[in-house]
């Protein structure tokens, strides 16, 4: 634990919980998305959906997607923000069975088509944990380095993706696996150590297998 653990995050309020987290659940979300959304539908659970309005948690989701920070002062501006850059959402309150109590669901819709679903909790301080990525469970918080990667279900492919990681000089921190079923589609997130490169993540773009790679390097939240 550091001091920003206790203080909280740099951020425009009233509640890092509600606020701060809900802007880096967006921002997460926009990232993982990999270009500008043009919609967005926005499932709030819990806390988020019984008091969210009132501590600005709908605007804060919406500021991340346009790719504000927590201490972005546009954030109560960002419905109007949204409209000039032309993002249109809808909000609807969700039960989540066994979800944290401060948690949202984001289908979101990029400029190009294509699309992407997270589920993602707001654990206090700032702190968020994405919890679902389309309809795989997948559990990080995005604070290192992160890689996401999308994949085949096939042997040996954690052993290539770790090999070009190693030859690359990249340590891995903590790497998870998950899976819809057995030969379907794969997910692995991997926190390393050091920032990757580009050309790293391209290399592991162009292996057999990958569906698709997202990178995060950890500035974002």
């Amino acid at each position: 634990m550091n001091i920003f653990d206790i203080l909280g995050p740099v951020m425009v309020g009233p509640s890092s919980s509600h606020t701060a987290g809900a802007v880096r659940i967006g921002y997460v979300a926009r990232t993982l998305l990999g270009e500008r959304p043009v919609y967005a539908g926005i499932g709030l659970s819990g806390s988020f959906a019984a008091t969210g309005s009132g501590h600005g948690t709908d605007r804060a989701l919406i500021a991340g997607l346009l790719g504000m920070k927590p201490d972005d002062m546009r954030i109560p501006d960002s419905y109007e923000l949204a409209r000039r850059e032309g993002l249109s959402f809808r909000f609807e309150n969700v039960r989540l069975s066994g979800a944290h109590p401060n948690t949202a669901v984001l289908e979101i819709e990029g400029e190009s088509g294509h699309s992407v679903k997270i589920q993602a909790s707001s654990l206090g301080g700032g702190r968020i944990m994405i919890d679902r990525l389309d309809d795989t469970d997948v559990h990080c918080t995005g604070e290192n380095p992160t890689l996401i990667i999308r994949n085949q279900d096939s042997p040996g492919m954690v052993s290539e993706v770790t090999g070009i990681l190693s030859r690359k000089n990249v340590n891995i921190a903590t790497l998870q696996l998950y899976r819809d079923k057995k030969g379907g589609l794969a997910v692995m997130v991997i926190e390393t150590d050091q920032p990757v490169a580009q050309d790293t993540v391209s290399v592991l773009e162009q292996m057999q297998g990958i569906e698709r790679i997202t990178y995060i390097s950890g500035e974002e939240v």
